[in-house]
């Protein structure tokens, strides 16, 4: 199952989808991207090592992971908002 984060995000008269993908436990990471219109403004991608490391039950291990991305979703909405992350 891939785990995903997906919100719509208004600041400034402009509306951002950010996205949060995971890419899988063999790479170990997510993608977190932010749209405008359809175009890519911005991604990066947020390893995880440190949730496998915990060798955690599948459920749990989803649930962390999916924490994780919320979190990073509020971070890059923040940097949204100050402007620290796309060009307005």
């Amino acid at each position: 199952m891939i785990i995903g984060v997906n919100r719509v995000y208004e600041h400034d008269g402009k509306q951002f989808h950010v996205q949060a993908e995971d890419l899988g436990v063999d790479q170990a990471c997510f993608e977190i991207r932010v749209y405008e219109r359809g175009s890519v403004l911005w991604r990066k991608q947020v390893r995880y090592d440190e949730l496998l490391q915990k060798q955690l039950p599948k459920a749990e291990l989803e649930e962390a992971l999916r924490g994780l991305m919320e979190r990073t979703v509020h971070t890059v909405q923040a940097a949204i908002a100050k402007g620290k992350l796309v060009a307005g």
